[in-house]
């Protein structure tokens, strides 16, 4: 067979095997994957630079599904190129313990880049991987990084939010070496698009400052296709958008153009009519020939030979690997900083203070604010701002756009080479909430720094006043969530945060709250999520008081009332759920002992607290415009009534026995 004979075969085998997969799971998408074969076909055998063989190395291509429902189309290429993916893993599409989910996920199928699924965050994680590849660029040198980001996108993509905010940054800062290319096929699942979608694009995307190329009805011509492709990669000071005019469910004599293509099986007898028109055995399932595996798996030596070729220019050294790996340099620990007991200061401001020690020794960092970068701490002393002349930045200015931003920050830590820091408002934390849940799916090494967290932050009243927010974000599996109690705790969670696994939020006050006694030393405890700050006093145990934040200091002062009045009262600090329950009930019990009762003290719904406490001070409904310090006081948040509740709770206890 002559190359287009063999491509040509290769592509239909793409449509054969995502028509197939699909039937047999009763379940999937298999219109958009046999529409985009060709551009799949093209950008995995002549235009990525990619080695299957090595799908970790660092100067890789990216590609981007953004449209995750067709994900038959990624697990039809990264089995035939040689991922690892196997046909059975095909035959296993949608089923239990499958490498080959509804959605790709990252870190779970070789070759999966970044976890899509809810439409528009692969759109906006690639802008993320385009800004670390472009700072690693200017950082490192083209030598170390120098490649480019593909993404396949979807008229849903552009409909959510996501989308619109991080495009906006993306033409705002100039990224080049990003080509997307719009599947624009006319079809959502409820039917045409003109049921609810007639922005005109293109339009949309140049006045964001996009190089944007309408391609027209060019979805089936591989020779248009990577002429536009390429075209589009040489443009290095914009990002470009390929609009492509495709057939869903072509060639399907009865489902192409329609929705009932976009997300259900075709059905035997239609793929059966299917496979007769593309020349397929129309009885036979999950068909590939030897001839079009080994064609595709042509770009193993070639991809294993670009990358020995980059390797071979390689000096390592340890800021590269540190930044490679989201860390800091050995013995980077020691520049934490240490605060005195008897201080005044914000946490917010104290993680600014250990942000900015630690600055030059965490060579990755980069960080950033939605628009709040000096109330939440973030700013980097001295550090230029990332922009379209200015590609050495390490502070990233996200504008109002937190959704963006947690997405695109998944897309830094997911490319690698960067530590992603963002930050803003407690209470926005719900603009990035998709984001944040997609990110600890992905075990994405972001930090989230969310300040203002409490009714303490005043004035601006309940529409700014966070309560519910802690119990929802301590229910999402695979986020930390560290609530400092003050300064140096916040130092601690700074260091939790670089050195672990996965997304970490630091939930900051906006008021100062006092440096305690112990806390300097409390490096273990913190890490271990809760710990003992202070002893009874009285030598007896009576009561536990448990805080988190800015509440600490209020268990404090009450176990110092409690003493006068002759009841012993345990301080516990616990600002980690999760890091607490991982210790197990051993640890657990050294610091809660059963058979005391226990008094949870923090300023925000008292849901989930009956995990840890006999009674809560909680706020379960919603805040009050007022000066910061008068709402806690006016919400019970004070040393006095503290201790009232634990002697109420003493002798409620002690009656009951």
């Amino acid at each position: 067979m002559d190359t287009s004979d063999i491509e040509q075969l290769g592509i239909n085998v793409i449509r054969g095997l995502s028509m197939d997969a699909p039937q047999k799971a009763n379940s999937g998408h298999p219109g958009t994957a046999m529409a985009l074969a060709p551009l799949a076909h093209v950008l995995w055998s002549r235009i990525m630079r990619h080695d299957p063989s090595d799908p970790g190395w660092a100067d890789r291509d990216r590609f981007v599904l953004s449209a995750g429902h067709a994900s038959i189309l990624l697990y039809s290429m990264l089995y035939l190129t040689g991922y690892g993916l196997t046909l059975d893993d095909i035959k296993a599409f949608r089923q239990w313990g499958s490498l080959t989910p509804g959605h790709p996920e990252v870190h779970h199928t070789k070759g999966v880049e970044v976890t899509t699924g809810p439409l528009g965050q692969g759109f906006a994680n690639a802008v993320g991987m385009g800004l670390a590849e472009r700072w690693l660029r200017n950082r490192f040198g083209p030598e170390f990084s120098n490649h480019h980001t593909f993404v396949i996108c979807s008229d849903g993509d552009l409909m959510e939010g996501v989308s619109h905010e991080a495009a906006s940054l993306a033409g705002h800062l100039g990224l080049g070496r990003l080509v997307y290319i719009y599947d624009d096929n006319y079809i959502t699942i409820d039917g045409s698009t003109d049921l609810s979608y007639t922005d005109d694009r293109a339009k949309r995307f140049e006045s964001y400052g996009w190089h944007v190329e309408n391609l027209g009805d060019i979805a089936n011509d591989t020779d248009g296709l990577e002429q536009a492709i390429r075209s589009a990669m040489a443009v290095e000071d914009q990002p470009s958008m390929l609009i492509l005019r495709s057939h869903i469910g072509w060639p399907s004599p009865n489902r192409t153009d329609t929705k009932e293509a976009h997300g259900e099986p075709l059905g035997d007898a239609e793929i059966r009519a299917t496979k007769e028109i593309l020349g397929l055995p129309a009885d036979e399932k999950f068909w590939v020939p030897d001839e079009v595996l080994e064609y595709y798996r042509s770009c193993i030596p070639r991809g294993r030979k670009l990358r020995e070729e980059w390797q071979a220019r390689q000096s390592s050294s340890e800021e590269l690997t540190a930044a490679l790996e989201g860390r800091g340099v050995s013995g980077w620990a020691s520049k934490l900083p240490s605060f005195e007991a008897g201080q005044s200061i914000a946490t917010r401001k104290a993680f600014g203070t250990a942000l900015n020690a630690t600055a030059g020794v965490i060579p990755g960092l980069m960080s950033g604010g939605a628009d709040l970068t000096g109330n939440t701490g973030t700013a980097l002393d001295g550090e230029e701002l990332q922009s379209k002349t200015s590609h050495s930045g390490r502070q990233v200015a996200y504008g109002i756009r937190e959704h963006g931003m947690g997405s695109i920050m998944s897309g830094m830590a997911l490319h690698g080479g960067v530590l992603p820091v963002g930050g803003t408002f407690f209470v926005f934390s719900d603009y990035m909430r998709p984001a944040v849940r997609v990110a600890a799916l992905s075990k994405a090494h972001a930090v989230y720094v969310w300040t203002h967290d409490s009714i303490g932050l005043g004035e601006d009243g309940p529409t700014h006043q966070p309560i519910e927010h802690l119990a929802s974000l301590r229910a999402m599996p695979g986020l930390r969530v560290i609530r400092p109690a003050d300064a140096n705790e916040v130092a601690q969670a700074w260091r939790i945060a670089v050195e672990g696994e996965g997304p970490t939020a630091l939930v900051l006050t906006r008021q100062n709250v006092p440096v305690l006694e112990g806390t300097a030393g409390a490096a273990d405890g913190v890490s271990r999520g809760g710990y003992v700050l202070s002893e009874s006093p009285t030598g007896n145990l009576d009561v536990v008081l448990i805080g988190t934040g800015s509440e600490v200091q209020h268990c404090v002062g009450a176990a110092a009332m409690l003493a006068e009045a002759g009841i012993g009262a345990r301080v516990v600090s616990l600002p980690s759920w999760d890091l607490f329950e991982a210790q197990g009930p051993e640890y657990i019990a050294t610091v809660l002992p059963q058979g005391v009762p226990r008094l949870a003290v923090e300023a925000g719904s008292s849901f989930g607290w009956d995990r840890w406490a006999t009674e809560t001070i909680g706020i379960d409904r919603f805040g009050q415009s007022a000066p910061g310090g008068l709402n806690m006081e006016k919400f019970g948040y004070t040393a006095q009534n503290v201790a009232s509740r634990a002697e109420a709770l003493v002798m409620r206890t002690k009656g009951e026995s």
